[in-house]
């Protein structure tokens, strides 16, 4: 007997299909649709019979709720395509206004907290991945993405396809990286766990990726594991990537071309980070003579 799938509404299906014309990524439209499924639950009939002040009335809602500023503008993206491509309503979203995100300075991991890091990871797999992240400047999603293609021994260079913004670009391969890289291929090849043109980091399933989930679990247990009482993500190793490359000297738009940064002043958040540099500059304390 075939089980049958849920059936979809057809004004779902114009999203997603406007999504998909688009070639919006997997987690754009989770996200998309997510905003749109909660603004119905909200209205409590269906989002294309909400009016203006509905959507007004929905933001001071999510304002009241405590919401983040980051989720409340994406709950508005996501609302903002709905009106303006699906219903072609764009006048709706005229007392929706997106708010303005503090910028927060990121956590930095010192050059012997990134070390200790790797090293209280509990297997190969996840020493290695980390090792790439803080060693490539990578993201999370573009470590898992890795395919054993993508390393290239003869330019020293790692190929990122579709990293954020759907962009590919290449990243710095040092030779301790790629040292660290041939080891795990030679462990997970005679372990029978990494497939001929496969991905870099296989899940429990070589067929698959290992997940972000899997990942960050990794990062956690091992921040544990290493003692480091400081807030650690996978982007933290990004971070400290670009604010050990600012220290060593490396200039910004070099590190904004390894980050894939579209702006400057995005790279530009680590100059005040680099504790290094600061300790270079000179109080003009230091220089008034004494009277």
């Amino acid at each position: 007997m075939e089980t049958q799938k849920p059936s979809i509404s057809p004004l779902r299906q114009r999203m997603v299909d406007d999504m998909r014309m688009r070639k919006f990524c997997d987690k754009t439209q989770t996200h998309y649709l997510r905003a749109v499924r909660q603004f119905a639950k909200y209205l409590g009939r269906s989002p294309d019979t909400a009016a203006i002040e509905d959507f007004r009335n929905y933001q001071l809602h999510l304002v009241d709720t405590g919401i983040s500023p980051v989720s409340l503008n994406a709950a508005i993206s996501g609302l903002k395509f709905f009106c303006e491509v699906t219903l072609d309503r764009p006048e709706l979203m005229a007392k929706m206004q997106p708010v303005r995100v503090p910028r927060t300075l990121p956590v930095v991991l010192s050059r012997e907290e990134v070390a200790r890091l790797i090293a209280a990871a509990s297997n190969l797999k996840h020493q290695t991945a980390l090792s790439v992240a803080y060693g490539a400047g990578l993201r999370a999603g573009e470590v898992i993405a890795l395919k054993v293609g993508d390393i290239d021994s003869q330019r020293m260079t790692l190929r990122v396809e579709c990293g954020k913004g759907q962009k590919d670009r290449y990243a710095m391969l040092s030779p301790v990286l790629l040292e660290r890289l041939r080891l795990w291929w030679k462990v997970a090849r005679a372990q029978g766990k990494m497939l001929d043109g496969g991905w870099l980091f296989p899940g429990l399933n070589p067929v698959e990726p290992l997940s972000a989930r899997q990942l960050n679990r990794a990062i956690k247990e091992a921040t544990q594991a290493a003692g480091l009482d400081k807030r650690v993500s996978m982007h933290t190793l990004r971070h400290s990537f670009a604010t050990h490359l600012l220290e060593q000297k490396v200039d910004i738009r070099v590190i904004q071309v390894l980050l894939g940064h579209k702006r400057l002043d995005t790279t530009a958040l680590y100059t005040q980070v680099a504790t290094d540099i600061l300790r270079e500059v000179v109080s003009p304390l230091e220089t008034l003579h004494p009277t």
